[in-house]
């Protein structure tokens, strides 16, 4: 269930685009109440899917802010922007859907948007470690816990199948939580292994073999030295196979 808290009133928190929208005669003036009911029912609609339980807060539309009334409020998230800790959500006067009707005096006055301030947390079961740790570890199921959290910003995972296989960078301590930062894919390729290589082409194929020279989990780049000391790239593949452009 997702729970709204409306903060007091922000002066400056909403901007508007359209300056002589303040001289819009009072009776037909929108009431903010219809702008924030537009925003609250946008930010349901998007965080309905969103793993956790989502808490947000709206600031009130300044008072002295007046914009003429629409028939056709279009909620919309500006470029750059997440549903996720402070943030804003925009809201317009949608264009009418005729283009003689777009046209008129009143359509084009009514041309306006508007940015309301929301604080969106998330709270949240987040995977942490069952208990200490070393570095080079491959995460299974039984070293996993998990941990309710309330968020304010896009960090760690909700789900095992996210992190069993994953390889740790470094050593943790029990109870941390699991970060994208503190894994990695397990490698498919090591430094100094013998590899065979795949050159597939159309209608040919060939295989020949070359060592690698770094470390690479699959899908990555790898660089291989071959006959005569020569280096040339491919990418790492299952099985410790690299796959070679023809």
């Amino acid at each position: 269930m997702v729970f709204l808290l409306l903060q007091s009133i922000a002066a400056g928190a909403a901007h508007e685009k359209d300056a002589p929208a303040r001289n819009v005669p009072s009776a037909t003036a929108i009431d903010h109440a219809q702008i924030i009911n537009t925003v609250t029912s946008f930010v349901q609609q998007q965080t309905a899917a969103m793993p956790g339980k989502a808490i947000y807060q709206i600031d009130e539309i300044d008072r002295r802010i007046i914009l003429p009334k629409c028939a056709g409020l279009e909620a919309f998230l500006p470029s750059g922007s997440q549903l996720i800790g402070k943030t804003s959500v925009g809201v317009r006067c949608a264009p009418a859907s005729r283009k003689e009707e777009a046209n008129t005096p009143q359509a084009r006055a009514n041309g306006w948007s508007i940015f309301v301030p929301v604080q969106i947390r998330f709270n949240i079961d987040l995977l942490t470690s069952a208990r200490q740790l070393p570095p080079g570890h491959t995460l299974q199921e039984q070293d996993l816990a998990s941990q309710a959290t309330e968020i304010s910003r896009t960090e760690g995972f909700t789900d095992p199948l996210q992190v069993v296989g994953k390889v740790l960078r470094y050593g943790i301590a029990a109870g941390q939580v699991l970060r994208e930062d503190m894994l990695r894919q397990p490698y498919s390729v090591k430094q100094g292994q013998v590899v065979p290589l795949a050159v597939q082409g159309n209608g040919f194929s060939i295989r020949s073999e070359g060592v690698a020279l770094n470390n690479a989990g699959e899908g990555q780049a790898v660089q291989i030295r071959v006959g005569a000391g020569r280096v040339i790239s491919g990418v790492a593949r299952a099985g410790g196979v690299v796959e070679i452009a023809p």
